[in-house]
């Protein structure tokens, strides 16, 4: 794909320390995304000082390629399509989408593809950001080299963190690395809607751009060699897939991806399946996961692996490097975010960095370290109570474990399935569909996952973040009477299932 297609992004240089100027501080953070951001911060709240250094815009995937854009593509297309659930609402939503009002309204929460805010704010927060990239070139040293060529070396005097997030992962298909195509990114920042669009891939990013392309115009057909969402409970996955099919994508299960071809660099794309059908398409995203990104990052300067995820204790420190840990010395590597190969979202990259860079900072200033579970230097959610929440129409939103995950566990579990028909969610649209499932411990009498699946259940999910994060007993759980009518009294109906 040209680049005439997709958004060119600006990285303003006000607010900016050549990373020559440097030399020391107390803490390097390579990677400046939300993660990365956020231990800057964190450190710097507690004392120390802060290097954050980065290559492309900071404020990181999220930002400008990802959570916001997307969503931000997502709202309009839902937003029409649950005014036309409502009776009344429905005569007055008769209209078509404004195609490039939303693309519009999408550029807006990405500042145009222009980072300066995100600067300014790390300069407010006393954070010095350096252009570049950095790579580990020592203990407690990382090399950055600048746009322009030149190299420098800083040095930190108590740690350095690794927040480098993920890079797209993709199969081995042939002719896919020579053919033009789109990642999340292109798919993301496009400045027109394909007439045709092939997505490779039914995780979150597929199955949440092939409804927001296919309600803004595009005839799309999705492929994927096994169901939709496929971490998530099967339930979920299959409801989306209706859905999809619902809004006339071609939603294709067992398909996998063999041969990519193209007609020069815009032309039509052609896409061949392992059984041999070809399908033409303007575009094709292909949304296949994620790795984390380490290829390049100077691991082997340290005895590292590249490529590998850093695999971290609860406190972000890398465990398989050799730092002293049993001679008393204080840790100086550190890691957090996709990166860790841990919980790939966001939200916990952000948790994982504020630990992170509390306990940096505790250790930096002689303080206290608590690391037992939950404890304020503890990533404990990382594995206990991951939230997440993928926005197609129906949502899905899940934390914790899934049914199949507890079993595995060892966990003594009761399963609780419900259709989600409640009196909220009848006002809420006609015809509502969705769905509930409570995973229980039986031994400790606790929620341990649940799963919801409907329109607007993403506001559901913290209520039950909490009741995982807090282990609260059933019993006790029964006492927090949800209000009606609203799709919160699903909650009420789950516990009656379950026989309170």
């Amino acid at each position: 794909m040209t680049a005439s297609h997709v958004h060119d992004r600006h990285l303003p240089t006000e607010h900016t320390v050549p990373a020559g100027e440097v030399g020391e501080t107390d803490v390097i953070v390579i990677g400046g995304g939300p993660t990365g951001e956020n231990v800057a911060a964190r450190a710097v709240e507690g004392g120390l000082s802060a290097v954050l250094i980065e290559s492309d815009l900071l404020g990181g995937e999220c930002s400008y390629w990802a959570c916001m854009p997307s969503k931000a593509l997502l709202r309009p297309v839902h937003a029409l399509a649950a005014a036309r659930r409502v009776p009344g609402a429905r005569e007055a939503a008769t209209g078509e989408l404004d195609v490039a009002a939303v693309l519009a309204y999408r550029d807006s929460f990405t500042s145009g593809w222009d980072d300066g805010g995100q600067v300014e704010w790390a300069d407010g927060a006393d954070i010095t950001v350096v252009r570049g990239f950095g790579r580990l070139s020592g203990v407690r040293q990382v090399e950055v080299t600048s746009a322009d060529g030149s190299v420098a070396t800083i040095t930190a005097r108590h740690a350095v963190v690794v927040a480098t997030g993920s890079t797209p992962s993709e199969p081995p298909a042939d002719g896919l690395a020579d053919t033009p195509h789109w990642g999340s990114r292109e798919a993301t920042s496009a400045k027109e809607v394909p007439a045709r669009l092939v997505v490779v891939g039914g995780g979150v990013v597929g199955c949440e751009l092939a409804q927001a392309h296919s309600r803004l115009g595009a005839q799309v057909t999705l492929l994927t060699p096994g169901r939709l969402l496929g971490r998530m409970e099967e339930r979920a996955g299959d409801l989306v897939a209706d859905a999809l099919r619902a809004d006339g994508v071609d939603v294709r299960l067992g398909a996998k991806l063999a041969e990519v071809s193209r007609e020069g660099t815009d032309g039509p794309v052609t896409v061949t399946t392992a059984d041999g059908e070809g399908l033409v398409a303007d575009e094709l995203l292909v949304a296949t996961g994620r790795r984390p990104h380490t290829a390049d990052i100077g691991l082997d300067a340290v005895g590292l692996e590249p490529g590998s995820a850093l695999e971290v204790d609860t406190t972000g420190v890398v465990t398989a490097l050799d730092q002293g840990l049993d001679q008393g010395e204080e840790p100086w590597l550190y890691a957090a975010g996709d990166v860790t190969g841990q919980a790939p979202l966001t939200h916990m990259g952000k948790y994982s960095a504020r630990a992170t860079g509390d306990v940096v900072a505790a250790r930096g200033t002689g303080k206290p370290v608590d690391a037992q579970r939950w404890g304020k230097h503890a990533t404990t959610a990382q594995v206990a109570a991951v939230p997440q929440v993928v926005f197609t129409d129906p949502e899905v939103t899940a934390v914790g474990l899934t049914a199949k995950e507890a079993e595995d566990a060892g966990l003594r579990t009761r399963v609780v399935d419900l259709d989600l028909a409640v009196a909220g969610s009848s006002l809420t649209a006609e015809g509502y569909t969705g769905w509930a499932r409570m995973v229980v411990d039986e031994d400790r009498r606790v929620v341990v996952g649940v799963t919801f699946v409907g329109q607007d259940t993403a506001e559901l999910l913290h209520s039950a973040t909490v009741a995982v994060v807090g282990e609260v007993p059933l019993e006790r759980l029964w006492h927090a009477v949800p209000s009606y009518p609203t799709i919160s009294e699903i909650w009420l109906r789950l516990l009656e299932a379950y026989g309170l």
